[in-house]
């Protein structure tokens, strides 16, 4: 089963597709990081405004300066020792769709801890987008149930895995991280 879904979705994504797709925070809407083209589906199916980025999904944080110009040191701390998801924006983002990367150079990134997602991504070999199921300004949903009709027919594909699930999962934590070191809670 998990198996399947994995070659579904990457089958999906690797024509340029999106998919809809549980993670260890909500449900998801992604892509493949590198195509513009199927970044842009997305915020035409979110009606989100370009400027307000999205974030992606790694599945280890050694792929992280791949991504990212620079990795303060402060990073893999602050991953290793989260008790809840936590996504790190950090300047210099590189080697993805300049859609994803904010009018600052900065770009989201979290280091996902879901078996689906890992699969997906370690297929890929390339960073999966993530943003939530849901049309601007309305609610994240938290539930499958809870998706508006509207992104479930907007998307290349729905993986079929935890659509019945009731497990209450809350947003990231963010945090903007610095070169430096420095860093301030952007969500709690």
């Amino acid at each position: 089963m998990l198996r399947d879904e994995v070659a579904n979705a990457f089958k999906v994504i690797q024509d340029g597709g999106i998919i809809l797709y549980p993670t260890d925070t909500i449900w998801g809407i992604g892509c493949d990081a590198t195509n513009t083209e199927a970044v842009k589906k997305i915020y035409r199916l979110k009606q989100r405004d370009e400027a307000k980025s999205m974030i992606i999904l790694l599945d280890t944080e050694n792929k992280l300066q791949s991504y990212v110009t620079e990795v303060p040191e402060v990073a893999y701390d602050l991953i290793n020792y989260a008790e809840n998801p936590l996504t790190l924006v950090m300047p210099g983002a590189r080697n993805i769709s300049p859609a994803l990367i904010s009018n600052d150079g900065s770009i989201g990134v979290r280091i996902v801890k879901h078996q689906f997602c890992e699969q997906l991504i370690q297929r890929m070999r390339k960073p999966l987008v993530s943003t939530s199921a849901n049309i601007s300004g309305k609610p994240s949903p938290q539930y499958f149930s809870q998706i508006d009709q509207e992104i479930i027919e907007g998307v290349d594909y729905v993986v079929d895995i935890d659509q019945h699930s009731m497990e209450i999962k809350n947003p990231s934590t963010i945090m903007r991280l610095e070169p430096n070191g420095t860093f301030v809670f952007l969500r709690k």
